[in-house]
């Protein structure tokens, strides 16, 4: 479709570029009418264009430098989703200062997956609802590519429901963090063009530049993000072993776990969700569970919530706790 210049466009028209503007820099917009379960592409757009950002590396080139920007900016924000959105909001696996609380919401919103309120909210219904037709992301009854994404980009899955995260939702720097969910994103980004600007001026034998910086810092290794985490919802209810018989399909994938710091354990962690481990033994990989560790010698957070030995005494085989 065409634009239209200003002399032809209609009040309406007006009227919807405004509310798709609201829709991009403020979460509380109302997502509007229509069928809830169809993909909603002026709201993904942000969504789609990171995916196109990412290809670019095939003009900016890459360096040893920028590929280890990716990979650390890869790990430090799967940290801050598995340590702090699904951990600490999802199921309060230990304890910490409101300040800590906001920086790892803060740390978490930098993935690009929505908010930290949004993110709780649905995480909490899906472990009520898991694998039943009330699971907006279950690939028993959705199918493969619907649970990996396609649900999260509907008007149905748009909305944050407070009704799941009441404790949450008094904070009102989350709720703000909620509503403008693109803020830290945009600043990751830019930080990442600084880095990488930073580095090549300082360092020109790196081959590094902003570009790069922000390429791969950015919009690769947000892509990366993506995808490894709803490996959780689609991969990890499909493959793997199941070493307790829950009532829905979990399954522990150890691949997973490597590639989300811990979160493969989905077989254990859906049995007992609520440990700041999800690798329930020493052998199970869990460098979620190692960073939080040592947080808490640290002093910064508190109160991980342990496996219960009545949990590790359910399961078969060797009974050997971490």
């Amino acid at each position: 479709m065409s634009a239209l210049s200003p002399s032809q466009a209609t009040p309406n028209d007006g009227t919807r570029r405004r509310g798709l503007i609201r829709a991009w820099l403020d979460s509380t917009s109302d997502p509007g009418e229509g069928n809830g379960d169809r993909v909603d592409w002026p709201r993904i757009l942000p969504f789609v264009a990171i995916h196109f950002g990412a290809l670019t590396a095939l003009w900016v080139g890459v360096s040893w430098a920028a590929a280890a920007l990716c990979v650390a900016a890869y790990a430090i924000r799967m940290f801050g989703i598995t340590a702090f959105y699904h951990r600490y909001f999802a199921h309060r696996a230990f304890r910490t200062s409101r300040l800590v609380q906001f920086l790892g919401a803060l740390l978490g919103n930098a993935a690009g997956q929505r908010g930290p309120l949004w993110w709780a909210a649905h995480h909490r219904k899906h472990h009520k609802h898991a694998d039943t037709p009330l699971d907006l992301h279950s690939t028993e009854q959705h199918g493969f590519l619907w649970c990996h994404a396609g649900w999260w980009t509907t008007k149905r899955a748009f909305r944050t429901d407070l009704a799941q995260i009441r404790d949450l939702a008094k904070f009102p720097e989350l709720r703000w963090l909620d509503r403008f969910d693109w803020i830290a994103p945009v600043a990751f980004a830019a930080l990442m063009f600084g880095v990488g600007a930073t580095l090549g001026a300082v360092w020109p034998s790196l081959g590094i530049d902003g570009w790069q910086g922000l390429v791969w810092g950015f919009f690769v290794s947000t892509v990366l993000l993506y995808h490894a985490t709803f490996t959780i919802n689609s991969l990890c209810h499909k493959f793997g072993s199941r070493r307790y018989a829950t009532k829905d399909r979990s399954r522990n994938n150890a691949w997973l776990a490597v590639l989300t710091l811990g979160e493969g354990w989905h077989n254990n962690h859906h049995h007992y969700p609520v440990a700041a481990r999800q690798g329930f033994f020493w052998w199970e990989f869990d460098p979620t569970y190692y960073g939080l560790f040592l947080l808490a010698k640290l002093g910064v957070v508190s109160e991980l919530r342990p496996v219960p030995e009545r949990v590790l005494d359910d399961a078969p085989g060797p009974r050997r706790a971490a």
